[in-house]
């Protein structure tokens, strides 16, 4: 019998200074049976990091078709493809071929810093990529957030994200990596 995913449920208060963007969400999130809270909560961070009301959840690691997140037009193109982790170089090459922008959130601590010591050339000739490397403290402290459901408010200034939930405030600065251009 294959194990079922977990389903999570967000109550988000967004404040995004940065896009004057202010913003009430309810998401449900369903988390895959061999992902842990520390990337399920990475995945929600970077929903607050781009929220709009049309960004939603791919299948994620259920698919290597559909990303993390992603941002759709009305006719269907997509305008943001978001990653979590280490993902494959030639995925990233095939997604931004298909998106107008790809993001990804990379964390990890050495695994992070080794993927992308690795796939740094090849990644830097994509021109449509930026890539965010999340502290190990701050993916750990987020990943106490993580509950069934979950109250949490985001505040976003000068890109740095200040997450509060169960009276505990959890502040993220994404080092940026790369960024092949200025993507709101």
């Amino acid at each position: 019998m294959a194990l079922k995913a977990t389903i999570f449920k967000a109550d988000l208060t967004i404040s995004d200074i940065d896009r004057n963007h202010y913003q009430n969400y309810t998401l449900t999130l369903a988390r895959h049976p061999s992902e842990n809270d520390t990337r399920m909560m990475v995945r929600l961070l970077a929903f607050m990091r781009y929220a709009d009301e049309a960004l939603a959840f791919g299948k994620g690691l259920s698919s290597d078709e559909e990303p993390d997140l992603w941002l759709k037009d009305l006719t269907g193109a997509i305008d943001l493809w978001i990653a979590v982790g280490q993902p494959d170089e030639r995925w990233l090459r095939k997604a931004s071929g298909r998106a107008g922008r790809v993001v990804v959130f990379t964390y990890g601590g050495r695994v992070a810093e080794m993927w992308w010591e690795q796939n740094r050339s090849s990644l830097e000739k994509l021109p449509k990529l930026t890539v965010f490397r999340l502290s190990p403290e701050s993916t750990q402290a987020l990943a106490t957030q993580a509950h069934r459901m979950m109250t949490l408010q985001c505040t976003i200034q000068d890109g740095e994200l200040m997450i509060s939930g169960l009276g505990q405030l959890v502040h993220v600065e994404p080092f940026v990596l790369m960024d092949s251009g200025s993507h709101g």
